[in-house]
């Protein structure tokens, strides 16, 4: 019988900040799948993915919501 499979799994620990998020399913020779995690600026990276024997893996790759970055200060003290 040709492969299936689904499975799916979340992270959302708030004391580290490690959130993230994957979904995958199998049919034969065909995988479909996507993931999620939250970026150290704040945005998130979000992939959706499928792999076949003819196209092979194709990914698309969004970012969502805007960067946050640490303050700089210019300048000094002397």
């Amino acid at each position: 019988a040709p492969p299936h499979y689904s499975y799916e799994y979340k992270v959302h620990d708030g004391h580290t900040g490690d959130i993230k998020s994957a979904h995958e399913t199998r049919e034969g020779d065909v995988v479909k799948g996507y993931y999620t995690l939250k970026e150290a600026d704040g945005t998130t990276r979000e992939v959706h993915y499928t792999a076949d024997k003819h196209h092979g893996f194709n990914a698309e790759v969004k970012k969502i919501g805007h960067a946050h970055h640490a303050p700089s200060h210019h300048g000094g003290y002397y």
